[in-house]
């Protein structure tokens, strides 16, 4: 893949990138009418060419704008497949940077040359995603892996999420309150997600909590060649999950390998409170033996205690089916307004209530089977239902409370890593245990 020699990081030079590319959007579907007028159906084209444009462009930027079409891309069922197939890229194989821009961030972070500070170190990056790359390097017979942030990266989040903002919102097709509210909450996650002296403090802390789940492995991090913008560890063995489906696992192994994501998740959201919120494919290493690595703690999400509390008694049975109080709880969580008309309680209630509904399902059964295409195929289609709902689409003000953005976020991606696995789970949930006594 051909490496990037600078990356453009004005907020005038960023917004002139992606303003072409609108440009470039705008001629495709000129094109497409066009062919549209001879009788030509090629809206598949239409919109790989988009997606191509439209993650070129991103690309280049790196940073927060990237990020977002890599978050887009854990949406199946929500997007056009051409985007969330090409977004998928900034997992861990977007555009590299180059070794000169490599060695820059590292005098500037840590005084010396990648070649001074270790025996070995690779030239050419071995992944890259949206916000940084990952270089092999060698220590005193230690394999390590080092990451390196892209340059302004962290300057330019806010100007960046002003830039996506009108791309986001059409192909979500939400509000421009629920965007508001949707990245108010991404502008603060990615702030922490730049500040890798504080990924460094929370991947000790996490791993050390996690440590007695059989099945995961956590890299040992070195404080000495970590700054802000470079995070050292240990290299771990493993595939990403794409290659590690290829080898075609037995089921058993696949059964093993979702326990263990299950169990993770599970402990991290009821047990610590805060959860690794960035479930994608490219922050695990799978191998045949049914064990994980886990590579990445950027993306952290702390929950409220009052919010915990009050937001999964939604999940409940008992609570929606009880008209009452399943009214009362989401008034409290501010997914009902009291500004609300009694239709739009009803309304609301109901989507609120199959939304809820169908997220708990795995909680309240002693085993789940994540390769059921036909509850994914009621996801995806609820979700289409819930982006074209007209009162949704006019509302004044963002329903539900911030904290439920990552923690749906992370269930979902969860859900989607397992239903990829075709994994069967033994659910017994600790909300279950933790909700009803």
């Amino acid at each position: 893949m051909k490496e990037q020699d600078r990356i453009p990081t004005s907020r005038l030079e960023r917004t002139g990138n992606f303003l072409k590319t609108g440009a470039k959007v705008g001629g495709n579907y000129l094109k497409h009418y066009s062919k549209k007028l001879l009788g030509t159906d090629n809206t598949e084209e239409l919109q790989r060419e988009n997606a191509e444009d439209i993650y070129d462009a991103l690309s280049k930027l790196k940073g927060s704008a990237l990020k977002v079409a890599q978050m887009m891309s854990m949406d199946e069922g929500v997007l056009p497949r051409a985007y969330t197939e090409k977004f998928a890229q900034a997992q861990y194989s977007a555009p590299p940077l180059s070794y000169p821009l490599v060695v820059k961030t590292f005098k500037s972070q840590l005084g010396s040359s990648p070649s001074e500070l270790f025996d070995s170190f690779s030239k050419n990056a071995v992944a890259a995603a949206s916000i940084g790359q990952v270089h092999r390097a060698g220590k005193d017979g230690k394999k390590l892996a080092v990451k390196v942030q892209y340059p302004g990266v962290a300057s330019s989040i806010s100007s960046d999420l002003k830039i996506v903002r009108p791309i986001v919102g059409t192909m979500l097709n939400i509000s421009t309150s629920e965007m508001n509210h949707y990245l108010q909450e991404v502008e603060e996650r990615l702030m922490e997600e730049t500040d890798y002296k504080l990924e460094l403090e929370r991947s000790v802390i996490i791993s050390k909590a996690c440590e007695t789940i059989e099945g995961l492995e956590f890299p040992t991090y070195y404080p000495e060649y970590s700054a802000e913008r470079i995070l050292t560890m240990d290299w771990l063995q493993g595939q990403h999950l794409s290659e590690f489906l290829k080898s075609e696992p037995s089921q058993e192994i696949r059964d093993k390998i979702g326990q263990v994501l299950w169990e993770f998740y599970d402990f991290q959201i009821h047990e610590l409170r805060q959860v690794h919120a960035d479930p994608h494919p490219g922050n695990f290493l799978f191998r045949e033996d049914g064990t994980i690595g886990v590579i990445d703690f950027g993306c952290i999400k702390e929950f409220r205690k009052d919010f915990y509390d009050h937001y999964f008694q939604l999940m409940i049975p008992e609570v929606t089916n009880n008209d009452q109080a399943f009214e009362s709880l989401l008034f409290e969580l501010d997914f009902l307004l009291k500004a609300d008309s009694p239709e739009e309680v009803a309304h609301f209630k109901k989507v609120y209530f199959e939304v809820h509904h169908l997220l708990a399902q795995p909680f309240f059964v002693d085993e789940f089977d994540f390769s059921d295409t036909h509850y994914f195929a009621r996801i995806y289609a609820l979700s289409e239902v819930y982006q074209n709902d007209k009162m949704l689409r006019k509302a004044k003000a963002a329903r539900g409370p911030r904290d439920a953005i990552y923690l749906n976020r992370t269930y979902f991606g969860l859900y989607s890593l397992l239903h990829k696995l075709g994994a069967r789970i033994q659910t017994k949930s600790r909300v279950r245990r933790v909700l009803e006594h």
